[in-house]
């Protein structure tokens, strides 16, 4: 008799955030659902992450403060600005953009030819920690772990001895 196993292959990310944009913000706010990252050539997490993924954000130069599940993945490729301008029309909002914004971050993307949306779900503010990026490249935005345990920097204990004064 076969049995069926089903095998989750579930990864943990990290998403490193410009702080300029206030989205790490709009996201713990609930007023962004929705993270995208929009590329010249396939780059991670193309490919590496699907629902019941956890992301872990941070925005630049600051420790990881918030996580997410991830619920739903779209990748779109060959993209040009009109396919572009219809995505953020549709999920505009969603992705934490006003009008203005809108049209300004158009601008940014607009000859992009990857892209990818990733639904969140269960956003919660944790307490922060700091992870080591070695090996990963230092403009890397973007990480791809197995477990974020293997990343995440522990800080040791500071003991204070005690000084026999005599």
């Amino acid at each position: 008799m076969e049995q069926l196993v089903l095998i989750t292959h579930r990864r943990d990310h990290v998403a490193i955030m410009r702080p300029s944009l206030g989205f790490l913000e709009k996201i713990i706010d609930g007023d962004k659902t929705i993270e995208s990252r929009w590329y010249l050539q396939r780059s991670a997490p193309w490919a590496d992450i699907s629902a019941g993924d956890t992301i872990y954000f941070k925005n630049a130069g600051e420790p990881i403060s918030v996580k997410a599940d991830v619920v739903e993945v779209r990748q779109f490729d060959r993209l040009n600005a009109v396919k572009i301008r219809q995505t953020l029309d549709e999920f505009g909002s969603r992705l934490g953009l006003m009008k203005a914004d809108s049209d300004d971050y158009f601008s940014e993307i607009k000859n992009k030819k990857f892209g990818i949306l990733i639904f969140l779900q269960n956003i919660k503010k944790i307490k922060p920690f700091d992870i080591d990026k070695r090996g990963f490249g230092t403009m890397s935005a973007w990480l791809v772990v197995e477990n974020i345990d293997k990343i995440k920097r522990v800080k040791a204990e500071t003991f204070r001895q005690n000084k026999l004064l005599r």
